[in-house]
């Protein structure tokens, strides 16, 4: 298939907390918290590493935006 990697390898859509953070453009410490205190997107725990999927932190960013009001 032409969007095939070269190597064959499929991209990870994994992310680990310091990349989620930059990802959502949060610092890794807050991104912490927010998990620590469940208000952060949904993660993952693969053995010891906690890893966050682009799509859980693509809805999670998508349901906080600001602006969106249901004032009308």
């Amino acid at each position: 298939m032409a969007n095939d990697p070269i190597d064959g390898h499929r991209p990870c859509p994994f992310l680990n907390t310091p990349q989620a953070a930059h990802y959502l453009g949060l610092t890794a410490r807050h991104l912490e918290r927010l998990r620590t205190h469940g208000r952060g997107p949904t993660f993952r725990r693969h053995c010891r590493y906690v890893v966050y999927h682009i799509d859980d932190l693509d809805a999670w960013s998508h349901a906080h935006r600001s602006g969106d009001h249901a004032d009308g």
